[in-house]
């Protein structure tokens, strides 16, 4: 069977563009705004809070989820859904880590570029 074309990347490479996948959607964007702002869990004023179809922001949230960026419980018939802080602070050192390449680079003179 032949390679797919993720494992010819490596774990750190893969997790990074996972993220920036997760992330780059805006109504993404806008709904861990909302859950951020909140500090709690939000069940359903995210549709209100929004703009967009309920099918919508499911599948946004799913999408969330899936990363365990956020976490949700079922509270009566309702989902109610946070920021998992913990995967949250993964994310961000895994970008600090990846942006901060730079900064190394920068700090080696020898290194030439056009």
């Amino acid at each position: 069977m032949g390679l797919t074309k993720t494992e010819i990347f490596s774990e750190k490479q893969n997790e990074l563009a996972t993220i920036a996948k997760v992330l780059a959607h805006p109504a993404r964007i806008a709904i861990l705004d909302a859950l951020i702002k909140s500090k709690q869990c939000i069940c359903g004023d995210l549709v209100t809070e929004i703009g967009l179809a309920q099918a919508t922001i499911s599948q946004h949230l799913k999408e969330l989820k899936n990363t365990e960026l956020i976490k949700g419980t079922i509270t009566g018939t309702s989902m109610c859904y946070c920021i998992n802080a913990e995967k949250w602070n993964s994310f961000q050192e895994a970008f600090r880590q990846f942006f901060n390449q730079l900064i190394e680079l920068e700090e080696n003179p020898n290194q030439n570029c056009c």
